[in-house]
């Protein structure tokens, strides 16, 4: 989800700015910090210039909405805040979809906002099956998917749908930002992160109608639109794998697949957990990392068909980080073998070395601050006190995601789920075993009939029947998983890459 661009490009403007210059000049070597700040800027001035035409959406729909919230587990407090606010935002129903073990706790607060609210329980844990069960039983012209430690803010519901007032939009997503940035030096990175996208990509992309992945924190879509790909959601696969994650990905790229707008509103603003914990984290943007990539290369034909510049943006989230990987590679075979072109030497011959190495130093650091301050003026307009949290952004952004990123790349092809959900939907054929413990005589999860049940008194809860949830309530012991030759080719394409990469740096550098 996080895009990788913003990062390293500054490291020293004054560098690129010196081999740029010697290339120009007709000397043979080729650097790659070069070619990596060239598409950078290029990137960042073509963000610039399309979301500079974005405006939110002020039509206004009239029709009903259900709000899914497929749910694993929550601290009690926050999933009572979280219920409570969609309720004073009166959408048409609220459909809680308990996955995994039972959970008393989340059933009874979701009892105590009924009947708006209704609850369901699957003992299937993963957000497909809950969203593909609670899009069944919803009964809105809007679907909208909400994850369950998502905090909506007024006017959240009412400012998301008024672009579906435009018959061919047909998937919004909102403006995100961090619950309580300044606890951790985490939450505040992560928020900026969530700030810059929702400032440069997200209105970017809006303007052209094809918001590549609608963020899935809080995000509508029609649900005609669903029923007609739910089949493909649940079940389509990719180099011989079917990934649990990205969802949100998957649908935004159905919804455009299917012809319609996926589009962006600013002025619909939630706020959302993030992890206080380096190693959660890293897992989390591993998933993100994984999924994404993986979309990017199925979604690439349409893309290249359908949405040119779309694809410029996810392939420069790819080929970036290689690049970087490139560009750090040189420095160090340049480093060890002496080779390459001083553009120092004018400097330290003029001033001399040590006066010489202070103007070098001192230009690189000034040219890259203004560099990165560039490139996030509008992060900054809202919080100049970040200007002087810069230089960290950037080194923690860059030795972070990069390796993620490369991570995400070569593993995209391994099956594998959300990563803490044992048993979770697996698509297809993979996930017999845990169907068919719903019901001896029910072939797939869409033959389960939940039905109401006033067990509770008065209150109207939605429930899976007693019988089923107690004969599935344990989950099968997993098959072993097969080989998946398929898997070996992001190991090729990227190792190929790599080695082109080598063979750039020994000979033309």
């Amino acid at each position: 989800m996080i895009t990788f661009p913003i990062t390293m490009s500054g490291a020293s403007v004054f560098i690129f700015i010196l081999q740029l210059r010697h290339m120009i000049e007709g000397h043979p070597e080729i650097y790659m910090f070069a070619i990596y700040s060239s598409l950078i800027w290029a990137l960042w001035l073509l963000k610039v210039v399309l979301s500079s035409r974005y405006r939110p959406y002020t039509g206004t729909f009239t029709g009903t909405t259900s709000v899914v919230v497929p749910v694993l587990d929550e601290p009690e407090d926050l999933f009572r805040d979280v219920l409570a606010r969609m309720v004073e935002q009166q959408p048409s129903e609220i459909i809680v979809v308990i996955n995994g073990a039972p959970n008393p706790t989340l059933e009874r607060i979701s009892e105590e906002f009924a009947p708006l609210v209704r609850w369901v329980h699957t003992p299937i844990p993963g957000k497909r099956n809950a969203v593909m069960i609670g899009t069944e039983l919803s009964t809105g012209d809007i679907t909208v998917l909400v994850d369950s430690d998502t905090v909506w803010t007024e006017n959240t519901l009412s400012e998301l749908v008024r672009p579906f007032a435009d018959a061919k939009v047909g998937g919004v997503t909102t403006r995100q930002r961090i619950l309580e940035p300044e606890r951790s030096w985490i939450t505040r990175w992560a928020d900026w992160l969530e700030n810059s996208r929702a400032l440069y990509s997200m209105p970017a992309q809006s303007v052209l109608g094809q918001v590549g992945c609608l963020p899935g924190r809080t995000i509508a879509f029609r649900r005609s639109i669903m029923t007609r790909v739910m089949d493909r959601f649940m079940n389509e696969r990719f180099m011989g794998v079917f990934l649990e994650v990205s969802d949100d990905r998957t649908l935004t790229n159905l919804a455009l697949q299917e012809g319609h707008r996926t589009v962006y509103q600013h002025t619909s603003l939630v706020y959302t957990d993030a992890p206080l914990e380096v190693k959660k984290l890293y897992k989390q943007q591993l998933r993100w990392a994984r999924g994404s990539q993986y979309n990017t290369l199925r979604m690439l034909p349409w893309m290249l068909g359908h949405a040119p510049v779309l694809a410029v943006f996810f392939l420069m989230d790819i080929i970036l980080p290689f690049l970087l990987a490139g560009v750090i590679a040189g420095w160090i075979y340049r480093a060890i073998s002496g080779q390459g072109y001083n553009f120092y030497e004018g400097f330290l011959s003029e001033y001399g070395v040590q006066s010489g190495v202070l103007l070098v130093l001192a230009l690189m650091v000034v040219s890259s601050v203004l560099s990165m301050a560039i490139r996030q003026i509008r992060h900054l307009s809202e919080k100049p006190m970040d200007f002087f949290r810069l230089p960290a952004f950037i080194i923690v952004s860059t030795a972070f995601l990069m390796p993620i990123r490369l991570i995400g790349f070569f593993r995209m092809g391994h099956a594998s789920g959300w990563g803490t959900r044992a048993g979770a939907y697996a698509g297809g054929s993979s996930n017999d075993l845990i169907v068919g413990q719903l019901d001896q005589d029910s072939a797939t999860i869409a033959d389960l009939d939940f039905e109401p049940s006033t067990s509770t008194g008065a209150v109207a809860v939605l429930e899976a029947p007693p019988r089923r949830s107690t004969r599935a309530a344990t989950a099968p012991t997993p098959q072993r998983r097969r080989l998946n030759p398929k898997a070996a080719w992001p190991y090729v394409i990227g190792f190929s890459i790599f080695a082109v990469e080598a063979v750039s740096i020994v000979f033309f550098s």
